[in-house]
């Protein structure tokens, strides 16, 4: 019989048939979130182009735009992810018999859950045109550094057999300017189209290889004397300017490419340290409203009786 009530005495608890996970208020708090956030990355969208202009030697570098970039997400995170994690804490129901760390436990779970939902939106739904909002300016201000220079390193020589009018072409015009203009109109067009593309053709492939050879450049300079008018000296000289301002406009577009790519990768740490900054911000935001919540509703039915 004593047997029987000390049985009886230490059964095992009813579990509760309702889950702990409240997903009301985490969907909520997650569209609060996103919708901040959306709104948020529009005005820093505005606000960054206008750190853009088109005129050289103006407005912010590309470094300077991926870092406040970067530190912007940081606050669109902090005030999103605050907001979003508030809501969800306050907006639950009172768990009723639950430990005070069981309760912190749920409140924080709750606003990481709320975190993690919103970033999913963000990316999947809101993705496409987040990018393009920030995308604008990060192509504005890459296109300021370095658009010119990989224009006549990359495409202008590629470019420069077909039409001569591109960024490219301006090389091989310079090697068969004539030193007297009246010359221009007496060389024949079909001539001069043709040491054009011989020349292109030797700048194309010392591009290539990465230098141009002695003979390369000993034809070129006898080609230019030829269609200039130019001493053979003189000529050889022209050939070096020219090469000079090649290899110049290549080390330019090398910088440029070096600084987008620290900038994209100073970017990217602090796009990741923005968002575990909004983890840990709507954890502990939930948790604030979670216990306002029910701190609100014990001195509600205090002051009620």
């Amino acid at each position: 019989m004593a047997s029987t009530i000390l049985a009886t005495n230490v059964a095992a608890p009813v579990e509760s048939s309702s889950s702990a996970v409240s997903w009301g208020p985490i969907i909520a708090g997650a569209f609060a979130a996103s919708t901040l956030t959306f709104i948020l990355m529009l005005l820093g969208s505005g606000l960054g182009l206008t750190m853009v202009s088109p005129w050289s030697n103006t407005g912010a570098s590309v470094t300077t735009f991926a870092v406040s970039t970067a530190i912007w997400l940081v606050i669109v995170q902090w005030l999103s992810s605050g907001v979003g994690g508030y809501l969800t804490g306050r907006l639950r129901t009172k768990w009723v018999g639950v430990h005070t760390d069981e309760t912190f436990f749920r409140d924080t779970a709750h606003g990481f859950m709320a975190w993690a939902l919103a970033t999913l939106l963000v990316v999947f739904v809101l993705g496409s045109a987040l990018s393009a909002a920030v995308g604008t300016g990060v192509q504005a201000a890459s296109a300021v550094a370095s658009g010119a220079a990989m224009g006549v390193s990359a495409g202008g020589a590629a470019n420069a057999a077909n039409s001569g009018s591109d960024a490219g072409s301006y090389f091989v015009d310079s090697l068969f300017r004539p030193s007297d203009p009246s010359r221009l109109a007496a060389s024949g067009a079909e001539g001069d189209a043709a040491a054009a593309a011989q020349a292109s053709r030797i700048l194309i492939a010392s591009a290539a290889s990465g230098e141009v050879s002695a003979e390369d450049k000993t034809y070129l300079g006898q080609l230019v004397a030829a269609r200039t008018g130019l001493s053979q000296a003189d000529a050889t000289a022209r050939v070096d300017a020219v090469l000079a301002q090649v290899d110049a406009a290549k080390v330019k577009a090398q910088q440029a490419a070096d600084t987008a790519r620290k900038a994209g990768a100073t970017f990217a740490l602090i796009g990741a340290l923005s968002l575990i900054i909004g983890a840990f911000i709507a954890s502990a935001a939930a948790v604030l409203g979670g216990r306002q919540r029910d701190d609100d509703e014990v001195a509600y039915l205090t002051t009620s009786r």
